[in-house]
């Protein structure tokens, strides 16, 4: 007899613990529409203020996974390997990540978003790449893995439907920051390619999702361990996002940026978190690979091949990667120091709103992005600023003071500030 809705929704109302089968009737009802949007919100709001303890998050998480398509392809393509970040400002480590491990040969697939509010997705990036397809199903992902050992692109619809319904509610219901629902949200995705294993990368800073370290440690722990509980090999690494990764912000900046460092050019953060990311997965999935082996794979050109090799199979157009050309947006306003100090603070978020007005990225799924809109940060933190020094270069469609000065006040400069550590933990 199937469970009625309202009385999951009493037990766990009133703080009581859901077994299994509640949980998953409540999977159910969201993958086959039979719970209304109004009893899924109570849900979302009960589990949000009651919280989920461990076994109901992987429960739900599973239920969730088992709601739709489970490709499974670690059993075809051993040591698989696929990474998830929680995202932030200039976080372009999976476009370089990606090939890289290909061309050290591991296989690496990621099943991908796009960017919504402060922060960039990676299917709107690799949209800036004329022709390049994103479409992928099981078999698709699997002749790219056989071809090149490396597949990128978007989930399908017969992905976790449980999830993207909840997901799609959760704006709504002010449940967006519960760590439980947010786990079983970024799992029942990720676990269904089924890779051999995962590394998680989540940012904390004011520019991560959860900007305190305690909760994005609460997170990193979630994720690893409950990935491990299905039976999927997982580690995170908490990274720091209280200033922009790398050097350039926006998307065919980003992928001009990702190509320097598949070149051997590129910021030394940005190649940092990619190596140390690099090294986990493949450490996991039981063939490591050493920082020297990445370093030959990018000075010998192979890891820049093995871009252009998958790029051109998902439809990129060959001349455009022989010469590549990033058209930014045309107008530059340079963001200058108002006094001498060391830049003390970067308020990442506001940055990356800021973007999203110009026209750089999306505050609604319908929402058209301008992919030339880029930001060029030239100051870090802890460095010495002069006044009138240039702290980033905007580049914008049209001239806008007022946005250029909210962009410049973004930037804090002080008599005292110091470099924050990269990696902040791993779980």
């Amino acid at each position: 007899m199937a469970l009625l809705p309202y009385r999951v929704l009493e037990r766990k109302r009133a703080g009581r613990r859901l077994s299994e089968e509640e949980i998953r009737a409540v999977a159910r009802g969201a993958a086959d529409g039979s719970w209304s949007e109004g009893q899924l919100a109570a849900f979302l709001m009960a589990a949000a203020i009651r919280g989920l303890d461990a076994e109901e998050t992987r429960a739900l998480t599973l239920a969730m996974l088992e709601s739709g398509e489970r490709w499974e392809l670690a059993r075809q393509v051993p040591r698989l390997c696929d990474k998830h970040s929680t995202g932030g400002v200039g976080d372009k480590v999976s476009l370089v990540m990606a090939p890289l491990l290909a061309s050290c040969g591991l296989p690496i697939a990621m099943l991908t978003g796009r960017g919504l509010g402060h922060t960039g997705g990676t299917m709107d990036k690799l949209e800036s790449i004329p022709g390049l397809g994103l479409g992928l199903d099981r078999n698709r992902c699997l002749d790219l893995l056989d071809r090149c050992g490396l597949a990128i692109g978007g989930a399908t619809a017969e992905i976790a439907p449980a999830d993207r319904r909840l997901y799609a509610l959760r704006d709504t219901t002010a449940t967006v920051d519960s760590l439980p629902l947010i786990v079983a949200s970024i799992l029942s995705k990720k676990l269904a390619m089924g890779a051999a294993a995962v590394v998680f990368d989540v940012k904390t800073g004011n520019g991560g999702f959860l900007p305190e370290l305690d909760r994005s440690l609460e997170l990193a722990r979630g994720l690893a361990e409950i990935s491990r509980s299905l039976g999927t090999p997982a580690s995170c690494l908490v990274t720091d996002m209280s200033q922009p990764l790398g050097r350039w912000v926006g998307h065919a900046a980003e992928v001009m940026e990702t190509l320097q460092c598949l070149e051997g050019g590129g910021p030394q953060d940005l190649l940092e978190l990619t190596f140390a990311l690099t090294e986990e997965v493949s450490r996991l999935v039981g063939r490591p690979v050493e920082r020297t082996e990445m370093e030959t794979a990018i000075s010998s050109g192979r890891a820049r091949e093995r871009f252009d090799q998958w790029a051109v199979l998902q439809g990129a157009d060959p001349g455009w990667l022989k010469a590549p050309r990033f058209e930014l947006a045309p107008v530059q306003r340079p963001l200058l120091a108002r006094r001498s100090g060391r830049l003390a603070g970067v308020n990442v978020r506001q940055l990356g709103l800021l973007l999203v007005e110009a026209g750089g990225g999306r505050s609604r799924p319908t929402d058209v992005v301008d992919h030339g809109i880029s930001l060029e940060v030239k100051a870090r933190l802890g460095e010495e600023i002069q006044e009138g020094e240039e702290l980033a270069r905007l580049y914008l469609r049209q001239d806008d003071d007022r946005l250029a000065a909210a962009f410049e006040a973004c930037f804090t400069i002080a008599d005292e500030g110091e470099a924050p550590q990269l990696i902040a933990a791993r779980v």
